[in-house]
């Protein structure tokens, strides 16, 4: 199944109508969805996908060239296979006379078996490949390999791509309607994440303890083993990070209680989180209005199933692998799970603002937004719009009856510690509940449960 990906596939197709020859890198983490895209662009201008695999040149060559002389029907070449990347490259630049889509797909296990083919393309490409129609897309799924092998300064292609798209996991409202249910949408994103091949649940609407079991806690299940494939992919030293990461999962998000957690000294923590940061597998979160060099920042793990895996599968393995998942469920899973939702909840509902400001459904047109915080007090979401000098505070509670004026007069109070704004500024406080104890809406309180928010996030998905 594809969904969205509307603006990476305008940008391929965009490219597809240029002038000139196209060296494209697309390039993020396993299971995110290249070849999938790569795919629904080849079915709409033509080409071909080349899957690159961990294998010997030689098989390799040969195999590249019995797909080439199956796509452009080319009997000569299916008897007489390349015999080294340069005629490959010679062939190219032959075939490159009309627009042609050549997709190869995780072009860094070519790499590993030639180091040399990324300075033979550097060639080619400045001598003749560059000239041609070519349309040539290079793919990989370790973020780390692709940006050194393909974007660093010190690479030979340097400055030869004419664009790059980086793939993310889905955003929660380009999930949303694939449940069509934000309840449900809800839950499943916050345990499994936009990762496509995680969270596009065959059977969404199952009871959520068989879909967690079947899915995460057996051993021979999909999701059970895949965390640990992709941080083995991306990672030399995967003990350490796995420490770091388990540390991160359990709450532990400055360098000082991760680094007492996993008894690390706290430049060696520094180092790891770094990497773990390029990687796209952990952020760096600074209280909203603070800036990104605030001291006050904390490390988060970025991918949602990541942190549901580390906190509730990978420290119950030694159980799950005795076939005791429904146990693991019951007793480590489901008392904690609320909670759990919770915190993503609060990112969800972050996603979901950022939607309706586009549309200007919100009563605030922000320029900045995000969580705040200063020594014991929180809230939730802050948003700011300086044109106006409008401020609002924001909590988000993933319960039932949510009493919305205790809430607000607790926000009142810390509203006071956010410096922001000239002294008249407008103060505007929202509350966020799956449903809501009603409570007298004004200009400067307003609430929200599960059925308004669909409503809206509808509305902005489906305009009339």
């Amino acid at each position: 199944m594809f969904i969205d990906r509307k603006t990476e596939l305008s940008a391929l197709i965009r490219r597809f109508h240029s002038e000139k020859a196209e060296l494209v890198i697309l390039y993020g983490r396993r299971r995110v969805g290249k070849s999938e895209l790569t795919d629904q662009f080849i079915s709409q201008v033509g080409g071909i996908r080349l899957l690159a695999r961990e294998e010997s040149k030689h098989l390799q060559l040969k195999r590249i060239s019995s797909e080439l002389a199956g796509f452009f029907q080319d009997d000569y070449l299916l008897h007489a296979p390349f015999p080294d990347w340069d005629a490959f490259f010679v062939y190219l630049t032959k075939r490159g006379d009309k627009r042609v889509v050549i997709a190869i797909d995780e072009f860094p296990y070519l790499v590993q078996e030639d180091s040399s083919l990324p300075s033979l393309l550097q060639y080619y490409w400045d001598t003749a490949l560059g000239k041609t129609h070519l349309y040539l897309i290079l793919s990989g799924s370790s973020i780390g390999l692709v940006e050194s092998q393909l974007m660093q300064y010190k690479s030979p292609l340097y400055g030869r791509r004419t664009g790059q798209i980086l793939l993310k996991p889905f955003r929660f409202i380009d999930f949303y309607p694939y449940v069509n249910d934000l309840r449900t949408a809800i839950i499943l994103y916050a345990i499994f994440g936009g990762t496509p091949a995680y969270c596009l649940i065959d059977e969404p609407f199952l009871d959520l303890e068989e879909i967690v079991c079947e899915n995460l806690l057996m051993e021979d299940a999909f999701l059970y083993r895949d965390v640990e494939f992709v941080l083995r992919m991306e990672l030399k030293e995967p003990r350490y990070y796995y420490s770091i990461l388990l540390s991160i999962a359990s709450g532990n998000t400055t360098i000082g209680l991760i680094a007492n957690d996993c008894g690390l000294e706290k430049g060696l923590v520094s180092k790891y989180l770094a990497t773990l940061a390029d990687l796209q597998l952990i952020r760096r979160e600074t209280p909203v209005l603070s800036g990104s060099v605030s001291r006050k920042g904390v490390y988060l793990l970025n991918d949602n199933l990541f942190s549901f895996w580390f906190r509730f599968v990978y420290p119950y393995r030694k159980e799950i692998e005795m076939g005791e998942s429904k146990y693991v469920y019951r007793e480590n899973i489901a008392p904690q799970l609320s909670q759990y939702i919770g915190r993503r909840f609060e990112e969800i509902i972050l996603d979901v603002f950022y939607l309706f400001n586009s549309q200007g459904l919100f009563p605030v047109r922000f320029s900045d937004i995000g969580r705040w915080w200063y020594k014991e007090q929180e809230i939730d979401l802050v948003a700011v719009d300086p044109k106006s000098d409008t401020i609002l505070f924001c909590e988000c509670k993933w319960q039932d009856n949510v009493h919305v004026e205790k809430i607000v007069q607790s926000l009142k109070k810390k509203a006071v510690l956010v410096k922001w704004g000239t002294s008249y500024r407008k103060e505007i406080y929202c509350v966020i509940g799956r449903s809501c104890v009603p409570y007298q809406e004004d200009e400067t309180i307003i609430f929200y449960d599960l059925d308004d928010l669909e409503k809206m996030i509808r509305a902005c998905l489906n305009p009339v």
